[in-house]
């Protein structure tokens, strides 16, 4: 399974970096595979420990902000492996380039 969430904090003064930071340490200790955008986070895995990886980013959250959103977009096929990295490689391979522009 893959899933691309978004964990935004409401009712907070100023930025959300550290908020954000907070979320991510949970996924990154998870040992599941995964990417941080700009916008949102996307990671890999069965979709018991993916799932439950995303309500403790949402609840750790919510103790330190009086309001979350969590959005959420999965992509399960069964089966499928690898497909963090080999979805963003064939797109790339189609347009002979990579897609990663900073």
């Amino acid at each position: 399974m893959l899933a691309d969430f978004a964990v935004v904090p409401m009712g907070v003064t100023g930025g959300v970096k550290e908020l954000v930071a907070e979320a991510l340490r949970i996924v990154d200790e998870s040992g599941l595979s995964y990417r941080l955008g700009a916008m949102h986070t996307t990671i890999e895995g069965d979709s018991d420990r993916v799932m439950d990886v995303i309500l403790r980013c949402h609840r750790r959250i919510l103790e330190l902000a009086p309001r979350v959103l969590t959005s959420i977009t999965i992509d399960d096929r069964k089966g499928a492996t690898g497909r963090l990295e080999g979805k963003v490689r064939d797109v790339e391979q189609v347009l002979g380039k990579s897609l990663s522009r900073v």
